[in-house]
């Protein structure tokens, strides 16, 4: 994982936003829906998992997309962290990035959010409501949004203010690949 954190944000509410880990091929006949993760993504999804416990991310609510690739990655992630209370949220299969600002707005009151999505949607929201950020983090956005990518971007007074522009890029992990 690499990844650089702001101290001090104070009172800020955080949106974590995560590219599910890496999946297989659909095979014959299979939805794309239904691709599993790799060996590779359910390495990963662990990775992950005890770098948001040290690192001290604990979401108060995890939206999580029905697709089983992002089932997986939850199941992951919840066996070396906490997720707070976990939705399943069908629309981040298939909504756009204003879609899942939406749903993050509807949950806002919750408290600080994991979202387990998909790309381009993940890539397109991270970029477009960071409106400043650490320089290391910048870059690492820039570089792309990988699976197992985790944006965690800062709201002060809360996700209710989560728009373009007003978020914070606090650190954004990728995994290490060799």
């Amino acid at each position: 994982m690499t990844g650089n954190t702001k101290q001090g944000s104070g009172s800020a509410s955080r949106l974590f936003l995560l590219r599910h880990a890496k999946a297989g091929w659909a095979l014959p006949g299979m939805r794309d829906f239904d691709r599993p993760l790799d060996a590779t993504g359910h390495a990963d999804a662990e990775a992950l998992g005890a770098a948001m416990r040290e690192e001290g991310y604990v979401p108060d609510i995890t939206l999580c997309s029905g697709a089983v690739r992002a089932r997986q990655t939850l199941e992951g992630i919840a066996g070396q962290a906490d997720t707070g209370r976990v939705i399943f949220c069908e629309k981040l299969y298939s909504e756009d990035a204003a879609g899942y600002l939406a749903l993050i707005q509807q949950n806002a009151a919750s408290g600080s959010i994991l979202v387990i999505g998909h790309n381009p949607m993940m890539e397109d929201l991270a970029s477009a409501i960071s409106g400043d950020g650490e320089p290391e983090a910048q870059a690492a956005l820039g570089a792309g949004f990988p699976t197992s990518g985790l944006a965690v971007i800062a709201f002060r007074g809360g996700l209710a203010n989560a728009a373009p522009g007003a978020g914070y890029l606090e650190a954004f992990h990728a995994p290490a690949r060799g």
